[in-house]
Formats: C-alpha cells, structure tokens, sequence
C-alpha cells in the first residue's frame, strides 16, 4: 500500500482524537547533489520548507546533539538467517550510527518484545548482546516493539536525537499497539524511524551452512583443537534452517499483501531511510549508509500555525536557487488538538 493511502486511512479513522505537547515540528532534512553526494555548508536562507505549499519561517539546528538509538531486531520463525549476520555488527551501531556520546539499546521481537541491552556506549556490550540472540517464537510484532522503543527513548534525557533502527520483514502479524497510536507517538516524540528488511524467502541461502558445533552454547564451542589429543570441532552439518516455507505459509503471506507497508510508511513520515540486503556484507554497508546519512542531515525545525486537528500537512523542502539539490526530508506531519 503506498504510503499516500495508509495517510488517507489514518486521517479518515481517528486521527482527530490525538493530543500532543510538541511545540515544534522537527524536519532532519538530507541535501544530495545529481551524484547522490552529501551537500554541507548551507544556512536557513539556502532552504525553504512549504507546509502544504505554505513557506515556513525555520530554524537549523547547529550543535551535534548525542543520539540515542533503540536497534530492534526480529527475531520469530522467519529470522534465523538474518539473526546470523548481526554477530559482529555491535561496533557498527555504537560508532558509525550512534557515535560519539550516543547511545544503543538493543530490543527484539516475535510473539512479544524483549529488551536485551539497555542504553550503552560500550560496542562490547552490544556484540555481545547480538551474538546471544536466537529464532524464538513465531510472529512479528513489529508496532509493539516499536511502542516498546519510543517508550524507551521517552525517558531519555532532553537535547537528544531519537532515533529507532528496525530490523525486520515490512508487515506486522499480531501486534496489540495499533498503528495510529504508534504513529502518534512517533510524531509527538519527534523520532526518525529508519528500516533494515530482507527477504525472508532469499535469506536462508546466504548463508554458510551450520555444523554441530555452532548450535552449542557459545561458551561451549570448539574454535579449533588445542592439541594433538584435545577435542575438536564437531563439523558434522545440520539441516539448512529454511523458515517456514511451505505452501500454507506462502498463502498465509498473499493474505498479508493488503496490510500496511511498515517499512516504507515510518521512514517516509519521519524523515527515516528504508533499505534491503541479502548478505552479511549487505547488511553491514546498510547499517553504514543509515549512519553516513544521520550525520549529514540538516536538522529544520518549525511552529505549525494550526489547522484542523486530525488533518496531514504535507511538508517539503527545497533549495533556493538549485534545483539540481534534492532535499529529502519527513512526508510530514498530523494537526494535533
């Protein structure tokens, strides 16, 4: 479903009944030139933000503030393949994303959501915390994690950038947070939300193939022989971890087609990124690029002048004078009473 319906559908279904304390309305906006390279160095008077066509009076935030970011990792039956790509990527998320004076949580998810690592600095702590992760349980509870992350980050100290890192297919299956309340919450916590997804029939074939000795404990394994006599290795392979699969299943997932998109419909309406990998390597240049572009970005912001609540105020933003700059930022936002 694009994104432009799922704002209609919300519009029209409650929308109305939200009630917010935001004085501000934050636009992290992305200037990229005809090559997709980064732009720097521009000021307020370089940009013009329309709110519904309206030219806005903003501000540009100028000081790096800390970021806090919540990863959330799902982790039901579709999962396995993916989970095995995350061992090694704790540095990724501390340095390249969250970075100096950030923060990670690290959340997952299948028929509930479990908090694994709180708020750290520490990459070691991450890894570790990525490397213990296992398949468990069956759905994908995607909106409650998310309300599980926003909660997180709304006890967060102030003058700090939130943002939530998902990890996941693109539709939920049995969340009990709805979308609108989710969204609403995003909008009033002024989150980014950015999304990692992959394909779940594609993944389980990237991977290497597990012997016996990776499905023990990892305090247990044998990493090679320390002498002649010792134990070694079991290489002994196991069944490929393919999924669900089946034919049940793949009709389960036609069913599913008509719900809401996730992963495009929070990156577009927060200013966030959607993107897909395959392979480890995929992953990891992924986490890189989310990370190349938060640190890039510009951060608008601007007073809202009203409007009838429950109504969506597309905003855009464009550079003066150079239309050959793409300036990509937030869909927009929701008129709170």
């Amino acid at each position: 479903m694009r994104v432009a319906a799922v704002i209609a559908v919300l519009a029209s279904t409650g929308w109305a009944q939200f009630k917010s304390t935001v004085p501000l309305v934050v636009a992290p906006t992305t200037i990229t030139d005809s090559k997709g390279h980064y732009v720097d160095g521009l000021t307020p008077e370089d940009l013009i933000l329309y709110d519904n066509s309206v030219p806005q009076t903003i501000q540009m935030d100028w000081m790096m503030y800390p970021i806090d970011l919540v990863v959330a990792v799902e982790t039901g039956e579709n999962a396995g393949a993916m989970i095995d790509k995350l061992g090694g990527s704790g540095i990724l998320f501390t340095q390249l994303l969250a970075a100096e004076a950030g923060e990670t949580a690290l959340i997952t998810f299948s028929d509930g959501v479990k908090l694994h690592q709180d708020f750290t600095g520490d990459p070691d702590k991450l890894s570790h915390a990525l490397r213990m992760l296992r398949k468990e349980g069956g759905e994908a509870n995607i909106l409650d994690a998310l309300a599980q992350a926003l909660g997180m980050l709304e006890h967060r100290p102030p003058g700090r950038r939130r943002i939530v890192l998902m990890i996941a297919e693109k539709r939920d299956r049995a969340s009990k947070a709805t979308l609108v309340e989710v969204m609403e919450r995003t909008q009033r916590l002024n989150a980014a939300v950015y999304w990692l997804t992959y394909s779940a029939m594609l993944e389980p074939f990237t991977v290497r193939r597990k012997t016996k000795e990776d499905l023990k404990p990892i305090d247990e394994r044998i990493k090679i022989a320390k002498c002649a006599w010792c134990p070694k290795p079991d290489d002994t392979p196991v069944p490929a971890d393919l999924g669900p699969g089946g034919f049940i299943y793949a009709i389960g997932e036609l069913a599913r087609m008509h719900l809401p998109d996730l992963s495009e419909l929070f990156p577009k309406t927060t200013g966030g990124r959607t993107l897909s990998f395959l392979k480890k390597n995929g992953l990891e240049q992924a986490i890189q690029l989310v990370g190349e572009e938060v640190h890039r970005q510009y951060i608008l912001s601007f007073e809202p002048k009203g409007g009838e609540p429950g109504k969506f105020h597309a905003i855009r933003v464009v550079v003066k004078g150079q239309p050959e700059l793409q300036a990509k930022t937030r869909e927009g936002y929701w008129v709170v009473p």
